[in-house]
């Protein structure tokens, strides 16, 4: 009984949440680029690489299609100790306008922040004054530079974050992870936008490589295997709050792969959830416990309510109040990134929502997990 109306308290809590970030979500305003804008913001495109072979010439090829002048646009990639063909893939295809560079990290066998090391290493060799970070397996739209730099023109934002769309969908575990992915961009973009919490993925950001080098780059969370987006942005956001921006817009969208098996599925979010403990905004961190404790509590009631049946309907309802509040907010989100046939999925999936939410939010701070054949915490 107790435990059924803790339940009820959380997920009335939760629901609100959901709501809030619905009315943020619908008050986040859609940028375009404004015509006859002209571009004057030299960008640089650092994508790092690690044992990309499949995925670079993909990536690469849908930069060098931008429409935005060829001068004010550079492209470095760098290598983090790939152990496949990725860079003689890329030398071999001969594509002009592409710097290759190897990733300056102390320990080459097991760096903890090899990512983190790699971008650092490209801004050093850049000479934009617009840092644009992607990663090897996403590929972008022609107007993707050219929605952002006119963003950063007009905004003024020193660090921008923008959209990220997962496609396509396969089977089953590909659809899961979209509308997974789908509620996190939505929750993104509406908590960004109106400075509610910080959010972003480093698949698809720009900032200004002078606010990088004012917050001294990734120093002193070098040693953190993951947070090369968030925090980051928590350093911008420390010394430039008001200048954080969201760039939602169709043409920024970047798109990138679901993981292939449920394994590579499991070890991603494990180490998306393995920098929580980092994050200094606290609402971020109130807002993640509360899903997590949440999800949780439906599990033991579930358990609980197997045993004593007089109180499974209550807890059918408890579910169904979550599932309801998402699905309303889903389907807006899932609106704009073009992907509503996949919302309605989403009512079948609540239960291994629960089970992987608590899974990957776990584990994330107790264990270790392997990302690009390293072993990392």
């Amino acid at each position: 009984m107790i435990l059924l109306l803790l339940n009820t308290v959380f997920t009335a809590g939760y629901v609100v949440l959901i709501i809030y970030y619905l009315f943020l979500w619908k008050k986040v305003p859609r940028f375009n680029v404004q015509p006859g804008y002209i571009p004057r913001t030299k960008v640089s495109v650092i994508i790092p690489v690690r044992n990309e072979a499949g995925n670079i010439l993909h990536c690469l090829n849908s930069i060098l299609l931008q429409n935005y002048p060829s001068e004010l646009l550079e492209i470095i990639v760098v290598d983090d100790y790939s152990e496949d063909d990725t860079i003689q893939t890329i030398r071999l295809a001969g594509l002009t306008g592409v710097q290759v560079i190897s990733a300056q990290i102390e320990n080459a066998v097991r760096p903890a922040g090899g990512k983190k090391k790699a971008i650092a290493s490209g801004i050093a060799n850049s000479t934009g004054k617009l840092i644009v970070t992607t990663d090897a397996d996403c590929t972008c739209g022609p107007e993707w530079i050219r929605t952002i730099a006119a963003f950063y023109d007009e905004t003024g934002s020193v660090f921008i974050a923008a959209p990220v769309k997962m496609t396509p969908a396969k089977n089953a575990l590909s659809v899961f992870q979209i509308l997974d992915f789908l509620t996190l961009q939505g929750i993104g973009a509406a908590a960004v936008h109106h400075r509610f919490h910080l959010l972003s993925n480093g698949a698809n950001l720009a900032y200004e490589k002078k606010i990088f080098e004012e917050v001294r780059g990734f120093e002193g969370i070098e040693s953190i295997a993951s947070g090369d987006d968030l925090l980051l942005m928590h350093k911008v956001a420390a010394i430039a709050p008001d200048k954080i921006g969201y760039c939602l817009s169709d043409a920024a969208i970047v798109k990138t792969k679901p993981e292939p098996d449920f394994s590579s599925f499991l070890h991603q979010r494990i180490r998306w959830s393995s920098k929580a403990r980092f994050y200094p905004d606290k609402k971020i961190t109130g807002v993640l416990m509360w899903v997590f404790i949440l999800n949780v509590l439906l599990l033991l009631s579930f358990v609980y309510v197997c045993f004593e049946t007089g109180y499974f309907c209550w807890w059918f309802l408890i579910v169904l109040s979550k599932t309801i509040a998402e699905l309303v907010f889903l389907i807006p989100v899932s609106v704009f990134f073009g992907q509503l046939r996949l919302a309605w999925y989403f009512v079948p999936a609540e239960p291994f929502h629960i089970i992987y939410t608590i899974l990957a939010g776990f584990l994330g701070q107790i264990t270790r997990y392997r990302w690009k054949g390293r072993n990392l915490n």
